[in-house]
């Protein structure tokens, strides 16, 4: 892994993206959208996780992130290696999922190529940090990004309309996850 992308300032503000392996699409279904959800919540209530913006895309996450209390790489680490263990469950035991055979295939081959993994492999190992302490310009710029994801991507039309996203809280609703405005 590239230096640049290391959590270093252990109070810094981060943009975070990572992705499943061979960017699957596996965040079609709501079930494995609700695994993510819980978890985000789960790590903010007890790991010290504050999450200012995030959006969950068909097969990757973007998230504005920091801690006061933990390092956010081992929240990250922990977070990455429960929503896998659990979403690859409620894969293979959902009746419901047309593609299972061919995503625990897929998961099982990478985890193949990766000598840490007892049989599959979730997401991708890198996570990319960026740190956008102290960076107004970066931070607004992320948290559009963030927002506008899956505008660009024509999952709706509006930011506010995804129900997976903050972008629902900086509209001045609830959101599912327990967030930190970054601003009013």
């Amino acid at each position: 892994m590239s230096r640049k992308y290391k959590f270093r300032n252990p109070k810094g503000l981060y943009f975070v993206s990572f992705a499943t392996v061979n960017w699957i699409d596996v965040f079609t279904r709501r079930m494995y959208k609700e695994i993510l959800v819980e978890n985000l919540n789960y790590c903010i209530d007890n790991k010290g996780l504050k999450v200012w913006a995030w959006v969950i895309m068909s097969n990757h996450i973007h998230l504005l992130m920091s801690s006061e209390t933990n390092n956010c790489a081992d929240i990250l680490r922990d977070f990455k290696r429960v929503t896998s263990k659990k979403i690859l469950k409620a894969i293979e035991e959902n009746p419901q999922e047309s593609r299972r055979e061919w995503m625990l295939w897929m998961f099982e081959r990478a985890g193949k190529k990766n000598s840490n993994n007892s049989k599959y492999q979730f997401w991708q190992q890198h996570n990319q940090p960026i740190d956008i302490s102290n960076n107004p310009d970066k931070t607004l710029k992320a948290l559009n990004y963030i927002h506008q994801n899956p505008v660009m991507t024509g999952f709706v039309d509006s930011a506010e309309h995804y129900p997976y996203s903050s972008a629902v809280d900086y509209a001045d609703a609830k959101g599912m996850v327990k967030i930190e405005k970054i601003y009013e």
